[in-house]
């Protein structure tokens, strides 16, 4: 079978990102509070887990409350400090106290020791029914989960930013879940890892 030219796959790409930065517009990042609901019900990490968090940019459905939420529960929570271009994300610890400095990309990063994740809230630009995550473009968190085989990967995201098909090639890591202002999706390709009790 014809492998995909992996020019034609970053065209539709750039083209998804599009689609998929003019659905997310608009929308109120406070309906994360919602999100962190349905996820804490329905898909809660394992007791114990170390959760791989993210502080929202500009635009993004804010996981803010989920992630104070997690650390009230007892879990150690990182966010990710992005690395030069071609590497993993590293995770730095983080609590609702943590003093954040300036990142890459507009980031905020925790000053505190690096962590490693066993369980990581995943931003994205664009998802699909099957899972298939499109990120904006540095493939910082498909290193960061081919890194960590076993590790489940959680997307959070407006459920205005799923398409229809995400274009996606090899190196491209899809999702065990995704979670939404509108409830959880465990996708049914996806490993199944032990993500918790839903």
């Amino acid at each position: 079978m014809t492998q995909p030219d992996p020019a034609d796959i970053d065209a539709a790409k750039r083209a998804a990102r599009a689609i998929a930065r003019a659905r997310r517009a608009g929308h109120d990042p406070a309906l994360g509070a919602a999100l962190a609901t349905h996820l804490l019900r329905d898909l809660p990490p394992p007791p114990g887990a170390v959760i791989g968090g993210f502080w929202p940019l500009p635009g993004e459905i804010d996981i803010t409350h989920l992630l104070r939420a997690l650390h009230a529960l007892g879990h150690r929570i990182g966010l990710p400090d992005t690395p030069p271009s071609g590497a993993a994300l590293d995770f730095r610890a983080w609590t609702p106290r943590a003093r954040l400095r300036p990142g890459r990309f507009g980031t905020l990063v925790p000053e505190g020791p690096a962590i490693e994740p066993t369980w990581i809230l995943v931003p994205l630009l664009a998802f699909d029914a099957a899972g298939n995550r499109l990120g904006f473009g540095g493939g910082y968190y498909d290193r960061t989960l081919a890194a960590r085989p076993g590790v489940p990967a959680i997307g959070c995201a407006f459920a205005a930013q799923r398409l229809d098909s995400v274009p996606s090639g090899p190196y491209d890591a899809p999702l065990t879940a995704i979670a939404t202002e509108t409830g959880v999706t465990r996708f049914p390709t996806a490993p199944r890892f032990p993500i918790g009790q839903g």
